[in-house]
């Protein structure tokens, strides 16, 4: 039987499918992709002043005082400008230095990025469009790369899979709380409809079930109030069955997270063909679709 030739190692996927490139833009992409770099931290805090101050100039046009100054909005003008060709000129760096440019474009962040950028361009169409700049507060989630909080974007994704792990126990806690709205919401209709000369605030069932979520809840707006000493009992043991069940979903949730082992060590270091960010320090394929990661 004739030797069959050695099994060829699989080459990584980015050095299959991605051509080489300038080196420039890798290290662009370290800069503004990734924060574990000075450049990069620079760059991240930068823009968060940007954004920051977009913000404030955004929120101070709406009050009244500065509405009716001229000068004031003359002012506020000119800064919008100044950070909308900002915003814009990154949004490009960031195509430009992406691997995978339209993966970026159609991205999560990517779409904030270019709502962050549009509205001042699109009032030159007459459009109005200047709500749309409050997009850019969303940007200010870049934060939590900045300051060395991925081990906290880590734990949001821990909580996410606890919750979702428990999710048949947290149904069956809410079809419960339903069971117990209805049956009291019903019950208190039946109780204080009628008293006081028709002048009760339990007009309806749909009103009563609303009083019931909000006395479950231990809320308690007031607005609506039994009057009677029945009433008033039951009003009682509804805030006692709300105390009790509050503590039952964070249980469950409790329960999930001491069942999950979380990562640690790790950096915002970005996959450039899919952009998950997370990856451990001493990683260099990404752990999500095994691409290389750039050298920071």
């Amino acid at each position: 039987m004739p030797n069959s030739p050695p099994p060829t190692k699989p080459k990584p996927y980015s050095t299959q499918s991605v051509a080489p490139r300038a080196a420039w833009r890798d290290r662009l992409y370290v800069v503004i992709f990734e924060a574990d770099t000075a450049a990069g931290k620079w760059f991240d805090l930068a823009l968060l002043g940007a954004i920051l101050l977009s913000i404030v100039v955004i929120s101070l046009e709406t009050v009244e005082y500065f509405e009716n100054s001229q000068a004031w909005l003359d002012l506020f003008l000119v800064v919008e400008w100044a950070l909308t060709v900002l915003f814009t000129v990154e949004y490009i760096s960031r195509i430009v230095s992406a691997r995978r440019p339209w993966r970026y474009v159609f991205s999560f962040f990517g779409i904030i990025d270019l709502l962050a950028c549009l509205p001042l361009w699109l009032t030159l169409l007459s459009f109005d469009s200047h709500a749309l700049t409050i997009v850019r507060s969303v940007r200010l989630l870049r934060v939590f790369r900045v300051m060395k909080m991925m081990r906290m974007l880590r734990e949001a994704e821990s909580l996410k899979m606890a919750v979702w792990n428990a999710r048949d126990k947290i149904f069956v806690f809410l079809a419960t709380v339903l069971v117990a709205v209805t049956i009291s919401g019903t019950l208190m209709y039946q109780v204080e409809h009628g008293t006081e000369g028709n002048l009760s605030q339990f007009t309806s069932i749909p009103q009563s079930m609303y009083w019931a979520i909000v006395t479950m809840t231990t809320v308690g707006y007031g607005d609506v109030v039994p009057h009677t000493p029945t009433g008033k009992f039951i009003s009682a043991a509804l805030i006692l069955l709300g105390y009790s069940l509050i503590i039952v979903p964070t249980g469950f949730i409790s329960a999930e997270f001491h069942a999950q082992k979380v990562a640690a060590n790790h950096s915002t270091r970005t996959c450039p063909h899919c952009f998950r960010e997370g990856h451990a320090t001493e990683a260099n394929f990404c752990n999500h679709c095994g691409a290389a990661l750039i050298e920071a």
